[in-house]
């Protein structure tokens, strides 16, 4: 029987549809709790670039791998960019608290910030010099997603004068926005740059990119990434980019950026902080929308289950934004503070799970709607009508599964674009796109040597269904694949397969 990945230690059961993204960081870096978070559901991991070393990220990266390969586990993991995130220059210990009204001046050189005498002006520098550059009067400089709020009132070639309209605690590192201005900061820095040649060295499975304006930014991480790639003599190397749209200008650019992008990140928290926050849920679903109709997955980011932090459940508000983003269809939904840092990283991914189990067991009750992506459908490519036809059988039939050779990929994201509400499970030979599927709503991914003989696929698959999905013998599903298995680009045949059941019984029938 051909070798498959996944059948040494199980997981319990099958992760929810919903994909769950999960941030590394001192709260969840250990060999145990990377297991328990595969275990809870977590499909991808995160490595934030904007914190830590390089040492530690390659230290957690092996953790990951390590832990996911006992596991028997294609786990994927993404590496966030940094971009052009202004922050705060050093302060003091234990910060500088503004009071409304106080007068505050950035400088272009640096400086440790110090509390100022009584009624003086109070002094910061910034890290990038376009915080003095860029902006006007009259225009907003908010510190800290906005919970410190200031309005830019005069300025020189090397100070920005500001005075403070909403007050609060000022510490080294807080991000700085400036919604108003239209910053000149390219997309990526010096620092990016190690990060991105870092992922390619390390075979990180994405790479999200911060701050993006245009669709240029995109294009300029793409040929950056081939550049390095051909340096490093890995020319066939691909590493697909998710473009985090958390900027006003992302907006006015949005379908050419989503083209462009091989995913999409709903990034709420820069987001509130430039926009109104009572344009983000409209934004939000507007965004979803978009990548749908283009055919990209979406992921939904930023205080999912902020609570959880610091405490052990969730609110009831959090849990409705969370099984809304899966109404939505979102393809992944994912945690940053509270895995990374919370107390109760694990039980924040279960509490998503649950929330994901409820939500889909109620989804698959409604009317079927299989909305296959609109530019899809005009670019007449046979893979999305293909898809769209299984979808269709799939229906009618009540299968309990679908079975996709994807050797790589295409097929498991046509399929994963049709909103099917049963487990789309694709098999591939090759581990880093095992991974990458990671990402796809409704799949899970299967890694399996290509057997001698069809017959012998379908036996390794009927096992798989049986020990992994609880799927019974006489139980029907469907199986999407071509021959040579194995090869790319040739899965044209649509059978329905009895699981347990062998072609010349008469039970399983072909399409072609």
């Amino acid at each position: 029987m051909p070798a498959m990945n996944g059948t040494a230690r199980p997981i319990p059961s099958a992760p929810p549809l919903t994909k769950i993204i999960a941030t590394l960081g001192p709260a969840s870096s250990t060999e145990d709790t990377i297991g328990d978070l595969i275990r809870a559901g977590v499909s991808v991991f995160r490595l934030n670039f904007s914190h830590g070393r390089l040492e530690e990220h390659q230290r957690i990266l092996k953790l990951v791998r390590k832990v996911a390969a006992a596991l028997g586990q294609s786990t994927a993991v993404l590496g966030d960019l940094q971009g052009p995130k202004i922050r705060v220059g050093e302060v003091a210990e234990p910060g500088v608290e503004l009071a409304e009204g106080a007068t505050v001046v950035f400088q272009r050189e640096p400086i440790v910030a110090r509390p100022a005498a009584d009624g003086g002006v109070q002094r910061f520098s910034a890290t990038c010099e376009e915080v003095i550059d860029d902006p006007e009067s009259g225009q907003r400089l908010l510190i800290n997603d906005g919970a410190v709020r200031l309005l830019i009132i005069a300025k020189t070639d090397d100070e920005l004068t500001c005075t403070v309209t909403h007050g609060g605690l000022v510490t080294s590192g807080k991000g700085i926005n400036l919604p108003d201005t239209d910053l000149s900061l390219g997309p990526l820095g010096e620092r990016d740059w190690r990060h991105v040649r870092w992922a390619i060295e390390n075979d990180l499975d994405f790479l999200a990119l911060s701050f993006v304006r245009s669709d240029d930014d995109v294009r300029e991480l793409a040929a950056g990434i081939q550049r390095i790639a051909a340096e490093l003599e890995r020319s066939s190397f691909r590493l697909p980019i998710i473009a985090k749209i958390e900027i006003r200008k992302a907006l006015e650019e949005i379908e050419s950026i989503v083209e462009q992008a091989d995913a999409v990140m709903v990034a709420r928290g820069d987001l509130g902080v430039e926009m109104d926050l009572a344009q983000v849920p409209v934004i939000q679903k507007r965004l979803m929308a978009i990548a749908s109709d283009f055919g990209k997955p979406c992921i939904v980011a930023t205080q999912m289950l902020q609570s959880m932090i610091t405490e052990p459940v969730p609110t009831r508000a959090e849990a409705n934004d969370v099984a809304g983003a899966m109404f939505d269809r979102a393809d992944a939904v994912m945690l940053s503070g509270e895995t990374a840092v919370g107390k109760y990283p694990v039980l924040a991914v279960h509490n998503i799970t649950r929330i994901a189990r409820f939500t889909e067991a109620y989804l698959a009750t409604l009317p079927a709607d299989p909305s296959p992506p609109e530019r899809l459908i005009a670019s007449r490519y046979h893979g999305p009508g293909l898809a769209h036809g299984v979808w269709t059988i799939c229906q009618d039939i009540t299968a309990k599964c679908v079975v996709v050779w994807s050797q790589g990929g295409d097929g498991a994201r046509y399929l994963s674009q049709n909103n099917f509400l049963v487990p789309i499970v694709a098999v591939t030979s090759d581990e880093r796109i095992a991974r990458q599927m990671q990402l796809l709503r409704g799949v899970i991914p299967l890694r399996m040597d290509p057997p001698p003989t069809f017959d012998e696929f379908e036996a390794a698959i009927d096992e798989h269904l049986r020990h992994a999905h609880g799927i019974k013998n006489g139980e029907s599903c469907l199986i999407v694949a071509g021959e040579p298995l194995g090869a790319v680009g040739v899965a044209d045949h649509i059978m329905i397969h009895a699981v347990g059941e062998r072609p010349n019984d008469g039970r399983a029938e072909k399409y072609e």
